[in-house]
């Protein structure tokens, strides 16, 4: 009977002990599961916070330009390898100015025929060039083969997202201020005066409209084309050339027997003009000895 009694309460104090484990298991599971649904609805709470933010924000666009100032070997050469790679990463060339500016120019006589020509001349190149923007940085490393010497590397990059979008409400704003002035017109519009006025102001937001729509296009396409300018230049470049000296006249004129004899033919061409000249006026003579003869009979009677 004794050792039923100890069987008895072994046994109801095994299963007091098993009932407290099992509540605190289920405390345990029912408290991680209140973190778990904590933490899950803190992060949607957060996941759907930025999602907002997201939609408030707009997709940030840059305006990306770049100024480039060095010294090449060979401008020419280095302007149409620029040209090259500029065109192999899908870009375009708006603006070159290749020029040579004389320096200094000297002319030397090195013998009686021959000049020493000596040129001291500078070449530079103004580039303007539009890239893909994408394409920017590998554009400008591609060039960094043709740099000898570089002055200056200046790159900006301007947000004009809220810009766009300013632009885009405003547009809005305008097209609904110009359907209410349209809609007025069609059936408020009564007098010639009120309506010309009206139709005046309608097109006035028709021209705000526009200006705006281009001004949005002028910034996407700044956008999606990043606009570069270069100033490219060399050292001074010495050029000599040797060239023939020219002729004066006194080179071509004939000796001193030409002259003599070309001088005595044209006296007698002289003389001989004289002797027509002279027989032209016979008649003149005749008269004259006619009436000199005239004149003596006359007088000794």
């Amino acid at each position: 009977m004794k050792h039923l009694s100890k069987l008895t309460l072994a046994l109801l104090l095994f299963g007091l002990v098993f009932a407290c484990k099992q509540a605190d298991n289920n405390a345990e599971a029912s408290a991680e599961g209140k973190t778990t649904t904590l933490a899950d609805s803190t992060a949607v709470e957060t996941n759907s916070s930025n999602a907002i933010l997201q939609k408030k924000q707009p997709e940030r666009k840059f305006v990306r330009t770049a100024d480039l100032k060095f010294k090449v070997k060979n401008v020419a050469k280095s302007t149409y390898a620029i040209e090259k790679i500029v065109g192999q990463h899908g870009g375009f060339i708006t603006f070159t100015d290749l020029k040579s500016t004389v320096n200094e120019h000297d002319e030397t006589q090195v013998s009686q025929d021959s000049t020493l020509e000596t040129t001291r001349y500078t070449v530079d190149n103004t580039i303007t060039l539009r890239v893909p923007n994408t394409q920017l940085d590998s554009v400008l490393t591609a060039m960094t083969k043709e740099i000898d010497f570089l002055d200056s590397r200046l790159i900006k990059a301007d947000d004009v997202s809220l810009q766009l979008l300013s632009n885009k409400l405003a547009q809005k704003r305008i097209t609904n201020s110009q359907k209410r002035l349209e809609k007025g017109i069609d059936t408020k519009g009564k007098k010639l005066n009120d309506i010309t006025t009206a139709e005046d102001k309608a097109l006035d937001r028709a021209t705000e409209s526009d200006d705006t729509v281009i001004q949005n296009l002028s910034l996407q396409d700044q956008v999606q084309y990043s606009t570069v300018t270069l100033y490219l230049y060399q050292r001074e470049t010495v050029k000599k050339e040797l060239v023939a000296n020219e002729k004066s006249s006194n080179a071509y004129r004939p000796h001193i027997g030409l002259q003599l004899w070309d001088s005595l033919k044209t006296g007698w061409y002289m003389l001989e003009s004289i002797i027509a000249f002279v027989a032209q006026l016979w008649s003149l003579l005749l008269i004259a000895v006619l009436g000199y003869i005239a004149y003596k009979k006359l007088l000794k009677k």
